[in-house]
């Protein structure tokens, strides 16, 4: 089978899925996590629900967030603007703004590098302050299709703890500051922390898990996008006494540097260690990216979980998901692992 007809056999099984569901279903999802693995989980949530959250991580100190948090001591805007333009809509207010928000300058000066969005987000939080506000504000300007929340109302700073940071020392455990260098840090990140250590969660992104049907955890970069929101003491308590189902999706592959050699266990494990006391339901992997699937299942059970196996992959060969292949996965587990829900 040629690679333009698997995916049109996979599109045409995504889009029957799609299809098929019952009309007016709002599951209330919230999605968390940061950068582009969010941002593909909320492009694909959006075409199931019209009730969506993401709740959205605020450690970031790299690129133009780094620059307008230490100059302002701002959050960092960035995770925040990309998950607002993955809730644009198809149309042509929302592909616009989609394109607008995320234009980056290019100059010689100051300017240089920042992102339009970033600007427009901070200039509300100036005007108004109140980051909740000053977000629902921008939403309702891009006419996004669901609510975006940052995960603490104070910035955070990622700590790890890292093995074999200095290859001539590859039994040193050293502590790496900051999520830009812990993102590429070479070496084996054996645990992160944040400081403040006890950081206040955003009330309005606690009711949101609490209230939720569904959660959704990953994908993204594993120790500085997906495990920081379980180091927030409050939204880790909501994540663990919420009555809605919790689904884990993992990445396409291990990222350089950060998870460089982890298997889709190994993942799983380490999230493990770091809330011990969170159960899942559900983990979502791509079909062709799991070499030991009882190992997998094994790892997932320990959590409570069930494995999902569905390709949800670019057919291209590219380590990206596929935003209607992914939809139809969130669609068919809701509606297999789900209970009789309100939307139902």
């Amino acid at each position: 089978m040629t690679g333009r007809n698997l995916r049109m056999r996979r599109l045409s099984r995504a889009g029957s899925a799609l299809s098929g569901r019952k009309r007016g279903a709002q599951p209330k999802v919230v999605a968390l996590g940061g950068g582009m693995g969010l941002s593909a989980s909320l492009t694909a949530l959006r075409r199931i629900t019209g009730d969506l959250t993401a709740v959205v991580t605020v450690a970031d100190d790299g690129g133009s967030s780094g620059r307008l948090r230490e100059e302002l001591g701002v959050l960092p805007p960035g995770d925040l603007r990309k998950a607002l333009a993955a809730l644009c809509g198809d149309d042509d207010w929302g592909r616009t703004w989609s394109r607008v928000v995320q234009h980056r300058f290019e100059s010689r000066g100051e300017l240089h590098g920042h992102a339009v969005g970033n600007l427009l987000i901070v200039a509300l939080w100036e005007q108004l302050g109140d980051h909740v506000q000053a977000l629902d504000l921008v939403g309702k300007l891009l006419g996004a299709n669901g609510r975006v929340l940052p995960m603490s109302a104070v910035p955070l700073e990622l700590q790890a703890l890292v093995k074999g940071h200095d290859p001539e020392l590859p039994d040193a455990i050293v502590t790496v500051r900051g999520q830009a260098t812990v993102a590429l840090t070479p070496g084996e990140v054996q645990s992160v922390h944040v400081v403040p250590p006890d950081p206040p969660a955003v009330p309005e992104a606690v009711e949101a898990v609490l209230d939720a049907d569904w959660v959704v955890l990953g994908p993204g970069s594993w120790f500085s996008s997906v495990i920081p929101h379980l180091l927030v003491p409050e939204l880790l308590d909501a994540l663990v006494t919420t009555k809605a189902r919790k689904v884990l999706s993992l990445n396409l592959a291990p990222q350089p540097g950060e998870t460089e050699g982890f298997s889709p266990q190994r993942h799983l494990e380490v999230l493990g260690r770091h809330a011990p006391k969170l159960a899942l339901d559900v983990v979502l992997a791509d079909e062709a990216a799991v070499p030991d699937r009882d190992s997998l299942a094994d790892a997932a059970q320990r959590l409570g979980a069930a494995v999902e196996l569905a390709p949800v992959a670019s057919p291209d060969g590219v380590p990206v998901h596929d935003q209607e292949l992914l939809a139809a996965a969130y669609d068919r587990i809701f509606r297999m692992h789900g209970r009789i829900g309100p939307w139902r």
